[in-house]
């Protein structure tokens, strides 16, 4: 690598490091202007597309770079919520099913970036059914991201809704019970936990999240209207 390459290369990454994503890109474009041998330099151009909404280069960029280094986890995982923000979620998932197989890493190794970029994705894919009206592929998308996310309690409070608006009251009940255990001062999680209460007849239950809300967040005009709906 000639000194200038070397020089634009670590103003680059450093300006990518500190998200200064204008600058980085000026730089890491000329390195691969001038050398198309280095991966991360297609990676971290990749997340900087993404960024700007520019998902047709960032493909490209996330391609170009496990094209160099077909084992580079992180580019794969790049590439496969690019996928999943195109819409192209078949794609996704086998994108980070390959990237495992290549790796050699089970999925019960996953490190915590791993799996939360892949909870997120499959919580993503989740979504897409739910508006769909595809309650049963939703519930089996957020519990799949739930596998690798247990604690991640804005994914486990969709499962309950989805669960909910299925019919499954008490699997939707249980499922909000945990979101509070996890998070007490969730409140969107409290307040929808006390209206599958109520609609289970369990009023006194409802009215003691709904109590709690108020204070967690003195004023809550949701709760405040559920217990006047309670009567109370």
């Amino acid at each position: 690598m000639s000194d200038n390459l070397k020089q634009a290369f670590e103003l680059g990454r450093n300006y990518y490091l500190k998200k200064e994503y204008g600058l980085a890109e000026q730089y890491l474009t000329e390195v691969v202007e001038e050398n198309q041998s280095f991966a991360d330099v297609y990676n971290m151009l990749g997340v900087i597309y993404h960024d700007q909404g520019q998902y047709q280069k960032a493909l490209r960029a996330f391609e170009a770079a496990l094209r160099l280094n077909p084992g580079y986890t992180d580019a794969a995982l790049n590439l496969a919520v690019t996928y999943n923000d195109t819409g192209k979620y078949k794609e996704a998932q086998e994108t980070y099913r390959h990237a495992l197989s290549r790796s050699g890493v089970s999925e019960g190794k996953l490190d915590r970036y791993v799996q939360g970029k892949l909870a997120n994705m499959y919580a993503d894919i989740a979504d897409v059914y739910l508006s769909s009206g595809l309650y049963g592929e939703a519930i089996a998308e957020y519990r799949r991201a739930l596998t690798l996310g247990p604690s991640f309690v804005d994914i486990r409070a969709k499962l309950a809704g989805a669960l909910r608006d299925s019919g499954e009251r008490e699997a939707a009940i249980s499922e909000y019970e945990e979101v509070v255990r996890q998070a007490p001062t969730f409140v969107p999680a409290r307040l929808h936990l006390g209206l599958a209460l109520l609609a289970a007849g369990r009023k006194d239950d409802a009215v003691h999240h709904w109590q709690r809300v108020l204070e967690i967040s003195p004023g809550n005009r949701s709760a405040e209207l559920y217990l006047k709906v309670a009567g109370l």
